[in-house]
């Protein structure tokens, strides 16, 4: 317990909180995220889900935080976004194929080896780790696309946010993306 109190009290002292950001930040990344996750749950609806397709996968949600909030990033780039998701889909259907008898092995080795392709091909995208699991452990429906997860939804819903990020994010005066293409 003095072990905690201690790290504690000096934490107190020298620690600094992370910098705020303005309204104007706030009101940019929310709508980017807003249009950007809207359209694609939208279209999904409309006109996905009725030929047994998704367009919204829980990735994308991370991916929102990044090409809308943490634009200057290399994380949020147009590279790693779309190629973090393609290749992540690619590498977590193959692994569900390999593995998939035994679930956990297939999800550990899709989550692992998306990373390992991410960083191979510079296109480190976190949320890439999500794609490649859920291509695993997303169900009947995921599992019966096939390699067509990596091009829809993967690849489709990340041009979509791709498309509303330069659009929003080149908005203001003050925000600029992508900070490089390739």
């Amino acid at each position: 317990m003095m072990i905690i109190d201690e790290y504690l009290s000096k934490m107190k002292g020298g620690a600094k909180s992370p910098p705020g950001v303005g309204m104007s930040e706030l009101i940019w990344s929310w709508l980017g995220s807003a249009f950007g996750i809207g359209i694609c749950g939208y279209l999904s609806s409309k006109y996905f889900e009725q030929r047994d397709l998704t367009l919204l996968i829980g990735s994308f949600g991370a991916s929102a935080v990044l090409v809308y909030s943490a634009i200057k990033s290399p994380l949020a780039q147009p590279r790693n976004l779309i190629g973090g998701h393609v290749f992540s889909g690619l590498t977590g259907v193959a692994c569900y194929h390999l593995f998939g008898n035994t679930l956990w092995v297939a999800a550990a080795m899709a989550v692992s080896l998306a990373i390992v392709v991410m960083l191979a091909t510079k296109t480190l995208h976190p949320p890439g780790g999500a794609t490649a699991l859920i291509a695993v452990i997303g169900g009947t429906k995921i599992h019966n696309l096939g390699f067509l997860y990596a091009l829809i939804p993967a690849g489709a819903g990340a041009v979509i946010l791709l498309v509303v990020a330069l659009l929003v994010n080149n908005l203001s005066k003050s925000r600029k993306y992508p900070e490089y293409w390739i």
